[in-house]
């Protein structure tokens, strides 16, 4: 994965559904925005300017999951036009917290929402960018961490892999000296098996991780998921992740009951690896 062309780069940063956040975040770097500027060409961020481009681009962040039949095509559309994509944030990595929608009935959600739902074109999921394309390269986290963008832009300005971090929040919190929530107090905290990111900003006050980075690789969410007995505690931003599905619906049938029993993602002959 590199982009060292002699020109800068184009850039395209879009969104599906979310909340923008993550496209914030960029906005939010102030001091290394201008050096971005510098390196790259941004010709599709609707969120900071009207210029508009319909590509093609080297580089491609998308935010947000598919939750509409417009969407589900527009990422196909998306991924011919870009050399690289990389999702950022948790809905464009896990489906984020529409994604709890998954197991209920979603006619009747839309109907509980809207006041002519007949007007409003949803898909009965909500998923991830990766389930309908392929995907060069993920950022997590909700929001996601200003200092990863900035790593992977400059990984892929110089050529190198990025260096993104793969350990648990409970090795970030050691380092910096914090009180475990769980020793200290009985909180139930999610830092075991959630990836790092965030400065494990949620224990540094008092409270559990919430896991909005998403699972950390070979987590073993059963056996921390028994020790809390606290299925709900997975029903967050990453609750679609694979290894948080099965506690994460558990918790969501047990407050809808008469909701629907969805426990897979698109069909893998539906995803476009273009």
């Amino acid at each position: 994965m590199s982009v060292t062309a002699v020109t800068r780069p184009t850039v395209g940063v879009v969104k599906l559904a979310s909340c923008d956040g993550c496209q914030l975040t960029l906005l939010d770097l102030e001091d290394e925005l201008l050096a971005i500027g510098e390196r790259f060409d941004l010709i599709e961020f609707p969120e900071a300017t009207s210029r508009r481009s319909e590509g093609p681009y080297d580089v491609l962040l998308v935010e947000g999951s598919v939750s509409t039949p417009e969407q589900a095509e527009q990422i196909v559309e998306l991924r011919e036009k870009a050399k690289l994509l990389v999702t950022i944030g948790a809905c464009a990595t896990a489906g984020g917290i529409q994604a709890m929608r998954n197991w209920a009935n979603e006619p009747e959600w839309r109907a509980s929402v809207y006041p002519q739902p007949e007007m409003i074109e949803s898909l009965a999921t909500s998923t991830p960018i990766s389930d309908h394309v392929y995907v060069d390269a993920e950022l997590r986290g909700c929001p996601i961490d200003g200092r990863q963008l900035v790593e992977l832009l400059t990984a892929l300005r110089l050529g190198r892999r990025p260096q993104l971090p793969d350990e648990a929040v409970c090795l970030e919190c050691k380092r910096l000296g914090r009180i475990c929530v769980v020793v200290a107090d009985g909180t139930p905290c999610l830092g075991p098996v959630t990836q790092t990111g965030c400065g494990a900003l949620c224990p540094g006050y008092d409270r559990g991780c919430y896991a909005c980075f998403g699972p950390r690789e070979d987590a073993n969410v059963a056996s921390l998921g028994a020790w809390y007995g606290q299925d709900r505690l997975f029903a967050g931003f990453t609750a679609w992740a694979p290894p948080f599905r099965e506690p994460a619906g558990r918790a969501a049938r047990e407050l809808d009951p008469g909701g629907t029993s969805v426990t897979t993602t698109a069909p893998d002959e539906e995803r476009t690896d273009a």
